[in-house]
């Protein structure tokens, strides 16, 4: 099993609409992909309120890195929370 972590800045004004699409982009496009076993938003950081953390649970690294990343769902993912980004998600991995 793979953890992805994400942080992801969002542009001022984003965020409510940003947390509304990253939630509706995890319901409907996450469940389709290959290795994807859980979605879990974390919230908006106390130190920096425009940024939020979230995570992945994937059956493999590659089912994320390889699998989803490479896919259509990938595409229709960004199309729905990438514009409200200021700039590139800090995206981690881990594994047990």
């Amino acid at each position: 099993m793979t953890l992805e972590i994400a942080w992801v800045e969002v542009l001022p004004g984003h965020e409510a609409d940003f947390e509304a699409d990253l939630l509706q982009a995890a319901a409907t496009v996450l469940p389709r992909a290959v290795g994807f076993i859980e979605f879990t938003g974390h919230g908006w950081g106390a130190e920096r309120p425009s940024v939020y953390l979230f995570s992945i649970r994937w059956e493999s690294l590659a089912d994320h890195v390889e699998g989803f990343r490479g896919s259509d769902l990938f595409t229709e993912w960004r199309a729905l929370i990438g514009p409200h980004f200021a700039g590139p998600p800090t995206v981690e991995h881990f594994s047990r």
